[in-house]
C-alpha cells in the first residue's frame, strides 16, 4: 500500500451536480459582482486592487464554539501527597467530591467536557444574510476523534468592518463539505454570486480571500493548476487545484475568477508540514451551487447509491487483471440488500462503465452514480475473471454518512479447514512464496483470534515478508491476511500456490491480492512476481 503526504485540512469534497443556472437573488440589492463579463481581460492583470475592493466586503470570518468530551488521564497519584499537584496540571479541582476519600475527584479518569473554538472563512450570497462556508469549519474534521464527540454551541460571523452577528445553521452536507448559515442584519448586506466553473481553464488567474491563521481579510492570487483533481478525500473528489496561497483558516472562503465570479470554495491544502506549499484545492462552483440551493431551502441533498466499496486500479492491478490503465474501479465489498447486490455485482468485479459513462480517475464511479436519478435503471458494464458482462442496477438513495461509516466488511464467508500442505503441494507453496516474496501459512482459528479477526475471515496469513520484494514495497506485513489472488478465493496455502502457478504459466508478471489487515476494510493490491 503506497502512501502519499497526508492532507492536512478537513477534506470531504464534491457533492451532487445538477444543471447549472445563474440566478439573481430575490432581493432588490445588486451583487458585488453583478454585471461582470464572463471572461476577464487577456494577459496578466496589472493589479488586483480594484477587484479586491469590490469583492472583499462580501467575505466574512467565521468562528465557532464547541463542547468536546475528552477522556481525563487517570490519576496515578490518587491518595498521595502529589494528588493536588497532578490535578492542578490536569485541570482538576481543589476539593474532592468524595469528602476526602482518597480519590482525585469525580473527574479522575472520566470523560470531561471542554470548550473548543474553530476559525474559518465564508462569503455572503444574498443581501438578506445567507452565508456559505465549509461544513468542517462548523463541524470539525469528520476524521478527527475529537470532532466525533463535539457539540456545536454557537457560530459567529464577523464582517470586514468587524461587526459581529450570531449565525443560525440553515443546512449542512457532510459529503459535499458545505454549510449554509443565516445572519440577521439591520440593513442589506453586500454579497457575491457563483460563476460557471465549467468554463474555468487550467492557467486562468484566480484570487482567494479569507481568514488565514485568524489574521482577518487576506487576499492571495495565483492560477488554476488543474481541474477535476482527485485527492482521495471522499467519494466526490472533483477539485480545482490552485497555487494561490491557501492556509489554515482559509477554509470556506471564496475563489474568484478575474470577472469577480465565485468559481470555487477553498477547502483543503496538500502539505507535508501543514503550511502552504502552493497546492490548494477548492470545491468547484458547479458542484457547490446546486447543494447550496437545496440547503438554503432547508432541504436534504439526495444522491444515487449502488452499495459497494470501491478502489481505484493502479498500474500493477491493471497488469494483473489484463485491463487498460486508468479505466475502471474494483469492487471491494458489496453491501447486502442494496442495488449492487440485487443486480448480482460481486466483490472483485471491475466496473468500467455505468449508464454509458466511462469510469476513470476524473469521472469516478461514486461521482457518476451520485448524479443518477434515484430509482432509475442503468446498465453496469464490468469484468469478472476476465469476462466482460453487463448487469442492470436500480439506483438507490445514498444513506446518511454516519450510517455508512459503520458499514465495514469482514471478508468472505467461505469455509477453511486449515489443513496443512504437504508433499508436492509443499514444493509448489514454496515456489509461490518465493515468487511473491511472502511466507504464507494457513489462517487457523487460533491465529485469527490472536490477530483480532472476525471468525468469518477466510484466507492465508502472511508469516514473513521479503523487504526487497514488490510486496514489501507495497506495505504488506506479517499478520496481513490474503483473501483472494486474481479474484479467486484462497482458503489454503496450496490454493494460493496454484493460482500463482497458473498466473506464471499464463505469462503474467503481476497478480492481484485482496488483503485484510485487522478490522480494516479489505483492499486490493497489485504485486509484481519475482523472477526465479
Amino acid at each position: 500500500m503506497r502512501y502519499a503526504y497526508a492532507i492536512t485540512a478537513a477534506l470531504l469534497a464534491g457533492g451532487g451536480a445538477a444543471t447549472f443556472t445563474m440566478q439573481q437573488p430575490s432581493s432588490a440589492q445588486v451583487a458585488q459582482n453583478a454585471g461582470s463579463q464572463s471572461h476577464g481581460p487577456l494577459g496578466g492583470p496589472a493589479s488586483f486592487a480594484d477587484l479586491t475592493a469590490r469583492l472583499s466586503p462580501a467575505v466574512v470570518n467565521i468562528s465557532t464554539t464547541q463542547r468536546i468530551k475528552v477522556q481525563q488521564q487517570q490519576n496515578p497519584f490518587a491518595g498521595t501527597p502529589f494528588d493536588d499537584l497532578f490535578r492542578q496540571f490536569n485541570g482538576g479541582g481543589g476539593d474532592d467530591d468524595d469528602n476526602g476519600g482518597g480519590n482525585s475527584g469525580s473527574s479522575n479518569g472520566k470523560p470531561q467536557t471542554r470548550e473548543a473554538m474553530s476559525l474559518g472563512s465564508g462569503f455572503i450570497i444574498s443581501a438578506d444574510g445567507y452565508v456559505v462556508t465549509n461544513n468542517h469549519v462548523i463541524a470539525g474534521d469528520p476524521n478527527s476523534p475529537q470532532s466525533k464527540g463535539a457539540t456545536l454551541e454557537s457560530v459567529t460571523v464577523t464582517l470586514p468592518d468587524r461587526t459581529e452577528y450570531k449565525a443560525k445553521v440553515v443546512g449542512r452536507d457532510q459529503a459535499a463539505d458545505l454549510a449554509v448559515l443565516k445572519i440577521d442584519a439591520p440593513k442589506p448586506l453586500p454579497f457575491v454570486q457563483f460563476g460557471d466553473s465549467t468554463k474555468t481553464r487550467v492557467g486562468d488567474w484566480v484570487i482567494a480571500i479569507g481568514n488565514p491563521f485568524a489574521l482577518g481579510g487576506t487576499v492571495t492570487a495565483g492560477i488554476v493548476s488543474a481541474i477535476h483533481r482527485s485527492i482521495g478525500s471522499g467519494p466526490y473528489d472533483r477539485y480545482i487545484q490552485t497555487d494561490a496561497a491557501i492556509n489554515s483558516g482559509n477554509s470556506g472562503g471564496p475563489m474568484f475568477d478575474m470577472a469577480g465570479n465565485v468559481v470555487g470554495i477553498n477547502s483543503a491544502i496538500y502539505s507535508p508540514s501543514g503550511g502552504n506549499v502552493g497546492i490548494g484545492f477548492a470545491i468547484p462552483a458547479e458542484e457547490a451551487k446546486p447543494v447550496v440551493d437545496i440547503l438554503m431551502k432547508g432541504g436534504r441533498v439526495k444522491r444515487g447509491y449502488l452499495g459497494v466499496s470501491i478502489q481505484q486500479i493502479d498500474d500493477e492491478m491493471a497488469s494483473a487483471l489484463g485491463l487498460p490503465k486508468n479505466h475502471g474501479e474494483i469492487v471491494g465489498r458489496v453491501e447486502p440488500g442494496y442495488a449492487a447486490a440485487k443486480a448480482g455485482i460481486q466483490s472483485g468485479d471491475v466496473i468500467v462503465r455505468v449508464n454509458n459513462q466511462d469510469v476513470t480517475p476524473d469521472n469516478s464511479l461514486s461521482y457518476i452514480v451520485a448524479n443518477l436519478p434515484i430509482g432509475s435503471k442503468v446498465p453496469v458494464e464490468l469484468y469478472r475473471r476476465g469476462q466482460k458482462i453487463t448487469v442492470t442496477a436500480i439506483v438507490g438513495e445514498r444513506p446518511p454518512e454516519d450510517q455508512l461509516a459503520g458499514q465495514l466488511g469482514n471478508g468472505n464467508d467461505s469455509d477453511n479447514d486449515g489443513t496443512p500442505d504437504s508433499g508436492a503441494a509443499a514444493q509448489q507453496s514454496k515456489a509461490a512464496s518465493s515468487a511473491l516474496g511472502l511466507g504464507l501459512q494457513a489462517l487457523t482459528p487460533r491465529i485469527a483470534q490472536q490477530l483480532g479477526l472476525s471468525a468469518s475471515i477466510r484466507g492465508v496469513v502472511i508469516a514473513s515478508v521479503d523487504s526487497s520484494s514488490d510486496a514489501g514495497s507495497n506495505g504488506l506485513k506479517r499478520g496481513d491476511v490474503i483473501l483472494s489472488i486474481n479474484q479467486q478465493p484462497v482458503l489454503t496455502v496450496a490454493a494460493a500456490a496454484q493460482v500463482i502457478a497458473d498466473a506464471q504459466k499464463a505469462g503474467r508478471d503481476t497478480v492481484l491480492l485482496q488483503v485484510q489487515r485487522g478490522t480494516q476494510q479489505a483492499v486490493y493490491i497489485g504485486v509484481k512476481l519475482q523472477k526465479k
